[in-house]
């Protein structure tokens, strides 16, 4: 059964957070349970063999050749690719339309700063998004297992659902990296913003407690406290769990039917 409109989900976070590979795993994990599922390649750059998308955006625009005929470094071709691409943008559209599938799933560029703030980034989010949609921003736990390192990441996601406006999710990917106290910790981090705050002001030798206490209220005022999806694409747990959390983004918590129900992990 394939909907009007299917479910949209960009995947976004920081370099090293394993977002191809949890692509990957999430859209092999979903056609396993029998839904229809598009991969977008949005990374001019991408030189991942692992992805197989079924709309590319290098078929239309590939950093290689913005370097080659502007004369430009990596990264100023990526910012003259992420133009390019929102030139495009109506053309990606389009291949996905063509294909009928009920969710579309989109690997943004690697460099989170040219999704999250070139203005180019908000009209591809515009013209690829319908009522059903999402980010999921993800979370690497190199970073997340420190506090400070995950209030950063905090902030990130929030920066990244400010300029977009879109519902969000933030995914913990390669849970398998830390061990189970430690991963304990950051899903009470993701959950109780006094623990949090505790580790903060622990975990520092000088605390700053005013610059603390402000950051606190603007992560509270932007509520992405709003729990961490802990993840695994090598073990390919987390998978159903956090197809279950953008489900209920989607359509208040209705399951969509697939061909056969999805194994439980």
């Amino acid at each position: 059964m394939t909907m009007e409109e299917p479910g949209t989900i960009y995947f976004t976070g920081t370099a090293g957070a394993g977002k191809t590979t949890f692509v990957r795993a999430f859209a092999d994990w979903m056609k396993s349970a029998g839904y229809e599922t598009t991969v977008v390649n949005l990374d001019p750059g991408s030189e991942s063999s692992t992805l197989d998308p079924a709309v590319d955006i290098r078929e239309w625009v590939q950093l290689a050749d913005l370097q080659d005929e502007y004369g430009l470094g990596p990264n100023g071709a990526q910012i003259a690719a992420a133009d390019m691409i929102a030139l495009k943008v109506f053309d990606v559209k389009q291949a996905i339309e063509e294909l009928k599938t009920d969710y579309v799933l989109i690997d943004t560029p690697g460099q989170i700063e040219l999704f999250a703030f070139r203005e180019a980034s908000k009209a591809i989010v515009d013209a690829l998004s319908g009522d059903r949609s999402l980010i999921a921003f993800l979370f690497d736990p190199a970073l997340a297992r420190t506090a400070s390192g995950f209030v950063s990441l905090l902030m990130m996601s929030a920066t990244v659902e400010f300029r977009f406006r879109l519902p969000m999710l933030n995914v913990l990917t390669k849970a398998d990296v830390l061990k189970p106290e430690q991963l304990a910790e950051v899903r009470m981090w993701s959950e109780d913003p006094s623990s949090l705050y505790d580790a903060i002001t622990r975990d520092s030798p000088t605390p700053d407690v005013q610059l603390s206490t402000e950051v606190f209220r603007a992560i509270e005022a932007l509520g992405p406290l709003s729990g961490l999806v802990p993840t695994s694409a090598k073990e390919g747990t987390g998978l159903e769990t956090f197809y279950q959390s953008a489900q209920r983004v989607f359509s208040g918590g209705e399951d969509l039917e697939p061909s056969h129900a999805p194994a439980s992990e």
